[in-house]
């Protein structure tokens, strides 16, 4: 299975579909304003014509290009270009600004590959146990991981739990819009009969990370800064390979940290690669020397943000839940081929699977060439002015929500989450509680019932059954936790 899975992605189309992500990922990951996660909504309609190898194929590798194009821009202009990048500007740019640019950007992508490498080796002999262990679940063990992934990507993707909440509550409602899953009672459609089926998710996705970003940054009256790039020469490289080992424990450290952080669910690079940075610097002989150029920041900065890749994909492909924003999406993905994530697609597709896996390998290959090899071109994509590459992003959003369907009602809806995600923002509400509030709203509600139908209406089996009893038990604690640390958090004067 796993030689015809290799062969399944060894062929020139494929592989023209990885390279092609890859390359995609870097230059929105490289460009500030733009995310990994918008990128990878953006091209989702795309991949509905594709067949499912070739389109997970683009997505993960944007995925992985994404995630480490944000270096460039970090490094460069002192601004990353993603979040997962935030850390790499305390010692890249100074190094930069002390003619290092070479050595910074050499080291940030050897890191970022053997990160992501590692990761995915970790992906490869987990997933098929997790997977393994998972197929003995019921629809209490299911009721309670979704419940359990929801109430902690609410209580951990924002400053409040109440707002977090809340927009977890705003996400389920929205997935309650259509037929019942088992009544086929139609719900919320106040007479629009292209509700009857539900609201799309790939217009929801568009609106919520593309559009609400678009609207942010044309709101923006800030005069444009022309960006200033410092000067860089990847013939001084500065980095041997007697320099690279004396850094190993910093890096294993860094991409354990990544890895173990991306497979929480609603972490992700954004807060990892902050974690490995305050590690490194606490277990460093030199943590003064930290934030004025010094490649261990670097490096544990660049494993931790490229290692979380592979760990937000384990409890997405073992129990179909996301570990971060852009997971989120490639579950969209995954549902738009009809394929849903979790222990049984190993039964199922395993040939699809392994066949994933085979495409992030080649992805974190094609993404360490093509740093190298088209660096200055990158570089040069930093100075499009924003107000020709909005517009024509913009304008791509309403070709991937219309063609969907082929109808402008689901451009209607990706306007609307456009606005809800434009109002999130300025209210300071994390938008990922909805997205999976939207996303584990069915599995929540259709597992529910379906226990409560094998138990006559009877709550208790979701309690006294061991796993399910022990995740929603674990459930409520961190609840309890996060709202006893709400409580003693200083309020700002």
């Amino acid at each position: 299975m796993i030689i015809d899975a290799i062969l399944s992605v060894l062929t020139f189309k494929t592989i023209f579909f990885i390279a092609g992500g890859t390359f995609l990922g870097i230059i929105i990951g490289s460009i500030p304003g733009l995310t990994v996660t918008m990128g990878v909504a953006l091209f989702l309609p795309v991949t509905f014509v594709m067949t499912p190898i070739d389109g997970l194929s683009l997505l993960m590798g944007l995925y992985i290009g994404g995630t480490s194009g944000g270096l460039i821009s970090a490094i460069l202009l002192n601004i990353p270009g993603s979040p997962a990048a935030i850390a790499t500007t305390y010692d890249g740019h100074p190094m930069a600004a002390q003619g290092r640019a070479g050595k910074a950007l050499t080291i940030s992508i050897l890191c970022s590959f053997f990160g992501g490498i590692f990761s995915l080796a970790i992906l490869f002999s987990i997933s098929p146990i997790l997977a393994d262990v998972a197929l003995r679940f019921g629809p209490y063990e299911y009721f309670a991981i979704a419940l359990f992934s929801l109430t902690l990507v609410a209580g951990l993707s924002g400053d409040s739990l109440a707002k977090g909440m809340a927009a977890a509550g705003i996400g389920l409602v929205v997935s309650f819009v259509g037929m019942a899953p088992v009544t086929a009672y139609p719900r919320f459609t106040f007479g629009f009969p292209e509700l009857d089926g539900g609201i799309a998710l790939l217009p929801a996705l568009i609106g919520l990370f593309a559009v609400a970003q678009i609207l942010e940054e044309a709101e923006s009256r800030k005069k444009p800064i022309p960006f200033r790039t410092e000067r860089f020469s990847l013939r001084d490289m500065g980095f041997s390979l007697r320099n690279g080992l004396s850094h190993f424990t910093n890096w294993l450290r860094s991409s354990l940290i990544g890895t173990g952080i991306g497979i929480l669910p609603g972490l992700g690079g954004a807060v990892c690669n902050i974690l490995a940075y305050g590690a490194a610097k606490k277990y460093s002989k030199h943590p003064e020397k930290f934030g004025t150029g010094i490649t261990d920041g670097l490096v544990a900065s660049e494993s931790s943000n490229n290692a979380s890749t592979g760990g937000a994909l384990v409890p997405l492909m073992t129990l179909g839940i996301p570990g971060d924003n852009t997971a989120a999406i490639l579950l969209a993905g995954f549902m738009i081929h009809g394929i849903t994530p979790g222990p049984m697609l190993f039964e199922t597709q395993g040939v699809l699977v392994y066949g994933i896996f085979t495409a992030l390998v080649i992805s974190n290959l094609f993404m360490l060439v093509a740093m190298f090899a088209f660096m200055r071109g990158f570089v040069k994509v930093l100075s499009v002015p924003k107000h020709i590459l909005l517009p024509i992003v913009m304008a791509l959003c309403v070709i991937g929500s219309y063609g969907i369907n082929n109808r402008l009602f689901d451009v209607g809806c990706m306007l609307a989450f456009g606005v809800l995600g434009w109002i999130m923002k300025k209210a300071s509400m994390p938008i990922t509680p909805l997205l999976l509030g939207f996303i584990l709203g069915p599995i929540i509600e259709v597992n529910l019932r379906r226990g409560l139908m094998r138990t006559q209406g009877d709550f208790t089996p979701f309690l006294t059954q061991p796993i399910s009893g022990a995740i929603l038990g674990v459930t409520v604690c961190i609840v309890i936790v996060t709202i006893v640390r709400q409580f003693k958090k200083p309020k700002p004067v």
